[in-house]
């Protein structure tokens, strides 16, 4: 007996493939895979026209071909993660059996991200507040809070001006787990200073299984290679 993920994952390949012009079962087969699958709550039924072409799209991908361009399934993803769909935020690894292809979407680290801005920011308030006190303090005396305040808006423009371009250059920082045995990766794409990293796609190596994966930049989607 089928449990219910190989239902859905039947379903989805089953669709995927109908939205890109290919029929791997017939309707009655069809429609008895959606009859467990809306007697067990699954979510799955619920795919609307433009989930269904992006699993057809990266079912074309896992499998070496290609039924659209990148910049439209870009586009196709940005769309469906303002939607919140399930499909384009899940963060589950997701295998293929006949491709054995593992995927999983990565998520942007913000919190670490943020960080990388503190060593120039805080050089600059520390600067800022050394000219305030050595230099307009003996003739203006002010109150340390409005120091602060007033200095804000240059110490944030030239915190984010500063690192971004000559510290961490085309920063991006996201983490998530790895496509094959779930062990949490962390993953920085851009250069430091004059040391090259990631552009626009990383190869990296799973410190767990050892298993090779790619992420792209764009849509931090991670994948293994095909066994």
């Amino acid at each position: 007996m089928l449990r219910s993920a190989d239902i859905e994952r039947q379903f989805c390949e089953a669709k995927s493939y109908y939205a890109s012009g290919r029929q791997v079962l017939d309707d009655e087969e069809f429609d008895l895979l959606k009859e467990d699958l809306q007697w067990n709550g699954s979510a799955m039924v619920q795919m609307n026209r433009n989930e269904a072409k992006y699993l057809a799209a990266v079912q074309s991908y896992l499998n070496g071909d290609s039924i659209m361009s990148d910049s439209e399934f870009d586009a196709l993803k940005t769309t469906l993660k303002e939607e919140e769909s399930q499909f384009a935020v899940s963060t589950e690894p997701k295998c293929y059996i006949d491709t054995g292809i593992c995927t999983v979407t990565m998520q942007e680290d913000n919190f670490r991200s943020n960080l990388l801005y503190l060593p120039v920011g805080s050089i600059l308030f520390l600067g800022w507040l050394a000219i305030g006190f050595e230099i307009i303090e003996p003739f203006i005396r002010v109150n340390p809070l409005l120091l602060i305040a007033l200095g804000a808006p240059g110490i944030i423009a030239g915190t984010k001006f500063v690192t971004d371009n000559y510290i961490f250059i085309n920063n991006k920082v996201c983490y998530g787990p790895c496509p094959s045995c779930e062990a949490e990766n962390r993953l920085y794409f851009g250069d430091i200073l004059t040391v090259e990293g990631f552009k626009d796609e990383a190869d990296i190596k799973c410190p767990g299984c050892k298993a090779m994966f790619t992420v792209q930049r764009n849509t931090l989607r991670a994948s293994t290679m095909s066994k």
